[in-house]
């Protein structure tokens, strides 16, 4: 069941941590998309193209992504039939990846190839985090907007600026303006991120691996109790 009583800036705070998160894996595995896996095909392709490293840890990232996916939401619907707080747990997993993300990225970093083992560990950790993330928003904060894929949402933030211009019509009367500000909202936090993952990284390199866990940790005192 979605948790519709969840704090509203829980899902913006999940939003500038993916954002964040995909930022800093992208600089620091060779072009590898934490967040979200279709940018990794676009990047696979550029990889075999030009010779560049990373094309295995981009090749993984669908199936690890996927299975994660799968796993969250078995995970999800044992908690609720156990009436344990399933939104609360997932995102303390999360945490736990992105702790060991962090861990593994300042250990074994700085990835001056992407395809050597230890990016591609780190970045399939990285992955996992995302992937719960993802799912957990999908399963229990299903009416706020997408904490990491933005496309879908800049598409969602046009359309409500042409109904706004022109009344829709009866069938497709909605309330764009409301609509229109969390979104509008979402994606300038997710952008907020993205930017503060860039200078981090070129000032601290992998320590700034270190930002995410801890916005994934107060994340926690902002979820829903279900």
């Amino acid at each position: 069941m979605p948790a519709t009583n969840s704090r509203p800036t829980l899902p913006l705070l999940l939003s500038l941590n993916a954002g964040f998160v995909d930022t800093a894996g992208f600089l620091a595995m060779q072009g590898l998309f934490t967040a979200h896996v279709t940018g990794n095909f676009v990047t696979l392709g550029a990889s075999l193209v030009f010779g560049t490293s990373g094309a295995v840890a981009k090749l993984l990232a669908l199936p690890v992504f996927c299975l994660v996916v799968i796993l969250t939401r078995l995970l999800s619907s044992a908690l609720l039939r156990l009436n344990r707080p399933a939104l609360t747990i997932i995102l303390g997993l999360k945490v736990v990846f992105l702790v060991a993300g962090a861990v593994l990225a300042i250990r074994l970093g700085p990835f001056a190839n992407g395809d050597a083992w230890q990016a591609v560990v780190t970045g399939m950790v990285l992955v996992a985090a995302m992937a719960i993330q993802n799912a957990a928003h999908r399963i229990h904060l299903g009416t706020a907007p997408p904490s990491t894929l933005m496309t879908g949402t800049t598409t969602q933030i046009m359309i409500d600026l042409a109904d706004m211009v022109h009344t829709p019509t009866a069938e497709n009367v909605s309330a764009p303006s409301a609509r229109l500000l969390a979104m509008s909202t979402n994606i300038a936090v997710f952008a907020a991120g993205c930017a503060t993952a860039a200078l981090l990284y070129a000032h601290v390199g992998v320590w700034c691996f270190v930002v995410p866990p801890v916005l994934g940790m107060v994340t926690l005192f902002l979820r829903a109790p279900g």
